[in-house]
């Protein structure tokens, strides 16, 4: 039996994105006789809402999905987070960083997934752990475990390349832990066999996989599906997003809007005007 998971972080209002990718991850449970379940990613300090919350499952409910058991929130996993960093701080794998944006920007040399790569500097220095970010050394983890492999069930079987990444940061300043970290442990936790999510999170796979082997935790399939984008004035898509105003759910709910509707034209394909699936690239503004 399957296991997928829908996981919105409370940042801000879900929208027609979020709606799609909900309805992928329930669908999938459902064609399959499996288990659709409810994460709320909600370690990101200030910015997450305890508020949105209840907004999210009205949103939910009202394109008539229903997870299999009760919803699970990061914020009570911290322990879990914790124990998986000094598991990989005694295997030799993390080291401090105390690197600014800026100090980043001026030194970085290449750019990956995530924008510019950190160079290493701190790798190659003495940090003060107290108040440090902390990454993994990639080069030392990929010798560790070796050549690694994933399957994707839309793009097929992929050899996992974490090196384009560079050091990434696992274990935040300002947060418990990387959304590489945390989602990877709670997909374990949570018993999820197939991770459902936009094509933007394509890459992020390599370094999942790697924790995976590093951490001895089970390995999922994936299924990374398109987003719903908009083309800015360039002719690149944008994939909608909260912090451009994307309307939400929540209005349209407000507004009498026929939620169930709403879901059979997703479903359907059949996106509003100037809204289409696409696979990518996206622009970053």
């Amino acid at each position: 039996m399957i296991t997928t998971r829908f996981a919105p972080s409370p940042n801000g209002h879900l929208h027609l994105g979020h709606a799609y990718a909900a309805l992928v991850a329930h669908d999938q449970a459902r064609l399959r006789g499996g288990r659709f379940l409810l994460r709320i990613e909600d370690i990101d300090g200030a910015r997450s809402r305890a508020d949105l919350v209840p907004e999210f499952l009205a949103d939910l409910a009202w394109l008539g999905l229903a997870w299999d058991e009760a919803e699970v929130f990061q914020s009570a996993r911290l322990a879990g987070y914790a124990a998986a960093g000094e598991r990989l701080k005694a295997m030799g794998l993390l080291y401090p960083c105390a690197c600014t944006r800026a100090e980043i920007a001026a030194a970085a040399r290449e750019t990956g997934p995530d924008g510019v790569i950190y160079p290493g500097t701190c790798r190659r220095r003495v940090v003060d752990p107290q108040g440090a970010a902390w990454r993994i050394d990639m080069a030392k983890a990929i010798a560790l475990t070796g050549p690694l492999e994933w399957i994707d069930e839309i793009a097929g079987p992929q050899v996992a390349a974490p090196q384009i990444f560079g050091d990434v940061v696992l274990l935040r300043k300002e947060a418990p832990a990387s959304y590489h970290l945390a989602a990877t442990l709670d997909d374990a936790a949570d018993g999820v066999t197939l991770v459902t999510r936009g094509m933007d999170l394509f890459a992020a796979s390599h370094v999942h996989r790697l924790l995976q082997a590093l951490l001895g935790l089970p390995v999922p399939t994936w299924r990374h599906h398109g987003l719903l984008a908009e083309p800015d004035a360039d002719g690149r898509w944008r994939k909608l997003a909260k912090r451009r105003g994307s309307p939400s759910l929540a209005d349209r709910r407000r507004a009498g809007e026929d939620g169930g509707a709403l879901a059979e034209a997703l479903r359907a394909h059949r996106f509003p005007a100037g809204i289409s699936l696409s696979p990518g690239p996206y622009s970053a503004a």
